[in-house]
């Protein structure tokens, strides 16, 4: 059995299986290392055996005993064991027939966790992201963040968290931490944040998906559909992401007849519907931006003034460093490059931003439309060094070599 194949039956069925046996022995951090082990055996076994007819049920089978047998061999839990152990002969917990994800999510997203740690343990149970993954997505050292789901894993232990259905009254509380979750695993799957492909489909399937299930659960929730409807805005473009080679084509080059129409117009409608519904959040107003994008047939009809306006209001409600580079880019091509590069200025002393490639990636862009090729040229190829994607790199370089040779 292939890797790659291996990794798309994990980020499938992983989900399921954490949260049948959590529903079922009710020790969430337990689960998730007996998972884990339940991978590791399958990775050894199933290219020598092939893999089993229902991967889904032999990865419970397998995590169920790993679970009862780190139970059976820690004394101080011998009342709990043989509570589980009359279980154990019956059949394997398997996984309901109704969606588990969504329900884990919440589960993750417990109100005694820190929103960080909220964020970063789903993104791990439920997106299947390597911590090294979630790592980038923050922006923090990979050891940190094991610690913080580590963490966040006790916390849940120590509060009695269960995965029982939670009741509607406690959904809002909940609820900003899981669009963050669905939002930045959307993210990952769009532009992976390392290896050799730009697009992991599955990720951005799983997030849609999960999100038209929370928007089913809240269908007048503003900053639900906003999120539905950056995604599916965003998504419309893959098929013109890529050349046949796997080479990244940026948005101002692409083949906007290859852009998914269908999934546009449910984008842009979802948008006008939500806008005028109360206080705009920030999916609403990424939303807004994506649609504008979506609906200039050309790149030269895009309206630059209005996004610039939209990522200022952006700015306001959500500040952050990734904001202020996309502002950055907006106003250098509303107002022209030398107003974009004094945007990303004090974004050069962000330690957030020391080891990030977008930070000279999006000053690059500025210094070649400023015509500053030598510059530019300099800040495509720290760029390249930066990222860990190699269709990423292939562009930045590619870039920085067009200009050597001007």
């Amino acid at each position: 059995m292939s890797g790659e194949r291996f990794e798309d039956v994990w980020r499938r069925e992983v989900p399921h299986v954490l949260a049948a046996l959590t529903r079922r022995y009710g020790d969430f951090d337990g689960a998730e290392d007996a998972v884990q082990e339940a991978l590791a055996t399958a990775a050894r076994e199933w290219p020598r055996t092939g893999p089993p007819d229902s991967p889904r049920s032999w990865l419970v089978r397998v995590a169920s005993r790993r679970l009862v047998d780190a139970w059976r061999s820690d004394l101080a839990r011998s009342a709990r064991e043989q509570a589980y152990t009359a279980r154990e002969d019956g059949p394997p917990p398997e996984a309901q027939a109704a969606d588990d994800s969504l329900q884990l999510l919440l589960l993750c997203c417990h109100p005694a966790l820190p929103r960080a740690s909220q964020v970063a343990l789903t993104l791990r149970a439920v997106g299947g992201l390597t911590t090294q993954q979630i790592a980038a997505a923050f922006l923090v050292p990979t050891a940190t963040m094991a610690q913080r789901v580590s963490r966040a894993k006790a916390a849940l232990r120590s509060n009695g968290a269960h995965f029982d259905q939670l009741p509607a009254a406690e959904l809002p509380a909940r609820l900003a931490a899981v669009q963050q979750v669905l939002y930045l695993v959307f993210n990952e799957g769009y532009t992976s944040s390392g290896g050799d492909h730009l697009l992991d489909v599955s990720l951005t399937r799983e997030a849609i998906r999960l999100t038209r299930e929370l928007r089913a659960r809240l269908p007048d929730d503003p900053e639900v559909a906003g999120l539905l409807a950056l995604m599916l805005l965003t998504d419309a473009r893959s098929a013109a992401r890529t050349d046949a080679r796997g080479d990244l084509i940026p948005l101002e080059r692409q083949d906007r007849s290859r852009w998914d129409r269908d999934a546009v117009a449910e984008g842009v409608a979802l948008v006008q519907a939500a806008l005028p519904d109360g206080t705009v959040g920030p999916f609403q107003l990424q939303a807004a931006i994506a649609a504008v994008h979506a609906e200039a047939t050309t790149s030269a009809e895009t309206d630059w003034l209005q996004i610039t306006m939209l990522y200022r209001m952006l700015a306001r409600v959500a500040p952050g460093p990734m904001v202020t580079l996309n502002l950055a880019v907006a106003t250098g091509m509303a107002h022209g490059a030398a107003a974009g590069l004094a945007v990303v200025e004090p974004l050069r002393t962000d330690p957030a931003l020391a080891r990030n490639h977008r930070l000279p990636a999006v000053r690059a862009h500025l210094l070649e439309l400023a015509g500053q090729p030598d510059e530019a040229r300099a800040e495509y190829a720290a760029a390249a060094r930066l990222t860990t994607s190699v269709p990423e790199q292939r562009y930045l370089n590619a870039r920085a070599s067009s200009l050597a040779e001007r």
